[in-house]
């Protein structure tokens, strides 16, 4: 098998059909207002599911012929019925460990600070922990998140939580049939938040090739490697072209003497990974960082023999100060930009005391990467809460901060764009669009009904708006009160 076969499976594995020979569905939610979330922007009232699959759309009535004598009828009465939430950068070890506390908008901050050291430290505490997070995801319809970062080089980490046995607990939840979400993991070899050592990282390259293929995709994909570029702006952290106010100019997280040595690392490091057919999430804030990653995927993708850049969906994660450049040049090579608009949202400040107001009125460029269809959005939970209707009010916000046109159909289209940056689009970075991601026949039945029209309530009201029901490969996996 060639490497772009190998490639091509993750987005052609579809789940079984015996609604044909069943002649009648399992479940069929009918009476309400069904989004796809296509590009279409395609709606129905109705849905029936059989073996996980979904096998009808469209109205009440053309669903009448799936319903049998087992078949389970969910009367929406009007409610809203949309695809499931992919939260595509969450930490679900280090979520289920820590939650309340978050580090941003915790109910209790005093308490959230004091929380510190060892969180879990041993199979049955991680294991414990990663139910938790998917036990708390399914109450806000969420049925795929991403691990981003997960491996040897946090087995020495404080928490625990991003130990490479966290990898193997995933392993057995999916055998077992107990995860409550389908799960992409990014494996791990530098420290989280700090320097990367290039030998490490590249003998662990060579590692992930030789384990590829260990879990089925459908619930557990291990897709590739994530690395830390540089840290964030407000720390004086992100590798920038814009001076600081302390006169300098960021850093980037390779354990070398000098910049140069730094810059050549990432790049060996993102180079190789490429070449050995692996999906990168880089941790990239700073513009230099992003231009030297979006750089060095090109080159890469340009050799002999190589997979593009858009067949391994590569990822900057942040990308906090990336230019409106730097985001059509990200369209035009199939890389997505992972963004968390609650930092942006708190953070802000921060960065405006560190770079300037003129540099952070210009960071965060939502509505250049929702016009390039990179836009990709995420929680960063348990950095921030995981409740993605805040996140697309964020969003939203911020965009219409940056001086979008907010008239009522402006505001329509776009929020049909952000939905689809919480389920279609994380889709496409799984590289699973071909079986999960829109209210489609032939998609598995990951579903999320909730109590009103997110239309009706807009973007900035979405937060309000209740989530009732939560399906998972066609089980009903929550259900509100």
């Amino acid at each position: 098998m060639t490497r772009r076969a190998e490639h091509a499976l993750v987005d052609q594995v579809e789940p079984s059909n015996s609604a044909e020979t069943t002649g009648s569905a399992d479940l069929v939610l009918r009476g309400g207002s069904v989004l796809v979330l296509d590009a279409a922007d395609s709606r129905a009232e109705a849905v029936a599911v059989c073996d996980g699959r979904i096998v009808a759309v469209g109205s009440s009535q053309d669903v009448e012929v799936w319903i049998g004598a087992s078949t389970r009828v969910i009367e929406l009465g009007g409610r809203t019925l949309m695809p499931g939430i992919n939260d595509s950068h969450l930490h679900g070890s280090w979520l289920g460990a820590r939650w309340p506390h978050t580090f941003f908008g915790a109910p209790d901050p005093e308490a959230a600070a004091q929380v510190s050291g060892p969180l879990v430290s041993d199979r049955a505490g991680r294991r414990a922990a990663i139910l938790r997070a998917s036990r708390l995801l399914t109450e806000l319809g969420i049925t795929s998140y991403t691990e981003p970062g997960i491996g040897p080089g946090e087995n020495h980490g404080e928490t625990g939580c991003f130990h490479s046995e966290v990898i193997d607990v995933y392993r057995e939840l999916a055998a077992e049939g107990a995860l409550l979400q389908r799960v992409t993991l990014l494996t791990l070899y530098g420290i989280l938040d700090g320097p990367s050592d290039l030998d490490v990282v590249l003998a662990g390259i060579r590692e992930e090739v030789r384990r590829r293929a260990e879990s089925d995709p459908r619930w557990l994909n291990i897709s590739g490697v994530k690395i830390f570029g540089d840290l964030i702006p407000p720390m004086r952290q992100a590798w920038t072209d814009h001076p600081y106010d302390d006169g300098t100019h960021g850093d980037l997280l390779i354990s070398a003497d000098t910049i140069e040595q730094k810059a050549a690392g990432l790049k060996a490091m993102v180079r190789a990974a490429h070449l050995a057919g692996l999906q990168l999430g880089v941790h990239a804030t700073g513009d230099r960082t992003i231009q030297l990653v979006i750089d060095t995927i090109a080159e890469a993708a340009a050799e002999p023999g190589a997979l593009s850049s858009a067949e391994l969906a590569h990822t900057v994660i942040h990308g906090d100060l990336a230019t409106s450049q730097q985001i059509e040049r990200m369209a035009e090579l199939g890389i997505w930009l992972n963004a968390q608009s609650g930092v942006a949202a708190q953070t802000v400040g921060w960065l405006a005391a560190a770079l300037g107001d003129d540099v952070a009125a210009e960071a965060w460029r939502y509505a250049d990467a929702l016009a390039a269809g990179v836009l990709v959005l995420s929680s960063d939970a348990p950095v921030l809460g995981f409740d993605w209707r805040r996140g697309i009010a964020d969003a939203e916000a911020r965009i219409e901060a940056s001086g979008a046109l907010c008239d009522a159909d402006s505001r329509r289209a776009r929020l049909h764009q952000l939905l689809r940056a919480y389920t279609a689009i994380p889709a496409q970075q799984d590289r699973a669009a071909g079986w999960k991601g829109t209210v489609e026949v032939g998609k598995v039945a990951d579903l999320v009904v909730l109590a009103e029209d997110p239309f009706a309530a807009g973007a900035a009201g979405l937060p309000e708006v209740a989530v009732d029901l939560t399906v998972l490969d066609g089980r009903v996996v929550f259900e509100r009160g």
